[in-house]
């Protein structure tokens, strides 16, 4: 059963050390609520009584200060991977939620954060760690001989990020290891987050994991199942603004397309109208996109006339809401398209690919036929002799 610790005279005891488990941290005591039993041995408090402690790492203590008071009774610290013992454990009037539990530990992560959003008031904090794939590849080379890593790498890499999304595997993948040590990506963790009601106000890294410090900002997404697998649905601008769900091979990680606004923010854009430095695409999906073949599935769009052989991109709210509002009007005025006008142009930055696409529309308006005839020439003519790609 979840153990929850008395109040009263007893205080929170917060201290830095610099012989803790790992790195230096924060020790977090009578405030404290514990989901585990497989914690340091109790400590005394300063009233003097005996109560469990839960390591804080010093990353996590300090960027979380900056949004709560740690002493603050309303912080409630807890080591819990489950969502239903998590709401059980907090109580009273929540402010902030301390989560020391790794999430690549938790199998249910959507769940665990709307159990969280439920409990916390608007603008509420909270704060937890995971291993990312970039902390587990370290993990893994200082283990293991430089052969042997690379070789184990590759076959847990298989057996956790494809086995968990494929039907059928999936269901062994879990039975197996309960989804527990399960490798999990920045952009995932940050998508998830997002797509639960949350923005991402700070990241924190440590030695071992990479700490999130979330506020509740929203209610969370109305989508009930969001898509995780390789071949997936996303929702695009249509003709006459209605929502056009086009279909892709994944690029990206899981849950990326709820991160665009937060991506976009902290990057911008870089040539070709692509967002600067988006960690959110894979390796693989980088070598998807320059042989295009992460669009193949749009041509079922193409089929069922959702799309034309050209036209202007079909774009996500977020990214059409950059644009002026005469354009904006304009391209849902037509279907989108396949090619875009960006592949006859080739326009570097954001504002030539508006004035391409407000050229292509002006010609498409006198005469649709011959300008998405030229236009396709032109496109093919770069993207087979120049070798224009997307990026």
């Amino acid at each position: 059963m979840p153990q929850r610790l008395a109040s009263g005279p007893v205080q929170e005891e917060l201290r830095f050390q610099a012989d803790g488990p790992g790195a230096d941290g924060v020790i977090a005591g009578a405030q404290a609520t514990l989901g585990r039993a497989a914690l340091d041995d109790p400590g005394p408090s300063a009233a003097g009584a005996t109560v469990p402690q839960l390591w804080l790492p010093r990353a996590l203590a300090t960027g979380i200060s900056r949004y709560v008071a740690l002493l603050s009774p309303g912080v409630r610290v807890v080591d819990s991977r489950v969502a239903a013992e998590f709401a059980e454990l907090l109580h009273g009037d929540v402010e902030a939620i301390i989560n020391v539990a790794r999430l690549n530990d938790i199998r249910f992560l959507n769940q665990f954060f709307a159990a969280a959003h439920r409990v916390l008031p608007a603008g509420g904090i909270l704060a937890l760690g995971f291993e990312t794939l970039h902390h587990r590849r370290r993990r893994i080379r200082a283990k293991y001989p430089a052969g042997l890593a690379s070789i184990y790498y590759v076959l847990t890499f298989l057996f956790h990020r494809i086995f968990s999304k494929l039907p059928g595997l999936k269901r062994f993948y879990f039975a197996v290891t309960r989804g527990y040590g399960r490798p999990l990506s920045r952009a995932e963790v940050l998508g998830r987050l997002c797509y639960c009601g949350f923005e991402v106000v700070e990241l924190q890294r440590s030695e071992s994991r990479l700490h999130v410090i979330a506020r509740k900002v929203r209610p969370p997404e109305s989508n009930p199942h969001p898509s995780y697998g390789p071949l997936f649905r996303m929702e695009r601008v249509g003709m006459g603004g209605r929502p056009l769900q086009i279909y892709k091979l994944r690029t990206m990680h899981p849950y990326s397309e709820y991160l665009q606004q937060y991506v976009y923010e902290r990057n911008r854009l870089a040539e070709g109208g692509k967002i600067r430095r988006d960690f959110r695409v894979t390796v693989w999906g980088k070598w998807m996109r320059r042989l295009w073949v992460d669009e193949l599935p749009m041509l079922v769009n193409w089929v069922k006339r959702d799309l034309k052989l050209v036209g202007v991109r079909p774009i996500s709210r977020h990214y059409e809401a950059l644009y002026p509002a005469e354009v904006r009007e304009r391209r849902r005025k037509v279907r989108p398209g396949l090619i875009p006008p960006f592949y006859a142009d080739l326009p570097r930055s954001f504002d030539e690919i508006v004035a391409s696409e407000a050229r292509y529309l002006d010609a498409y308006e006198r005469h649709p036929l011959r300008t998405d005839f030229r236009y396709l020439c032109l496109a093919l003519h770069n993207i087979v002799l120049k070798r224009a790609r997307s990026q």
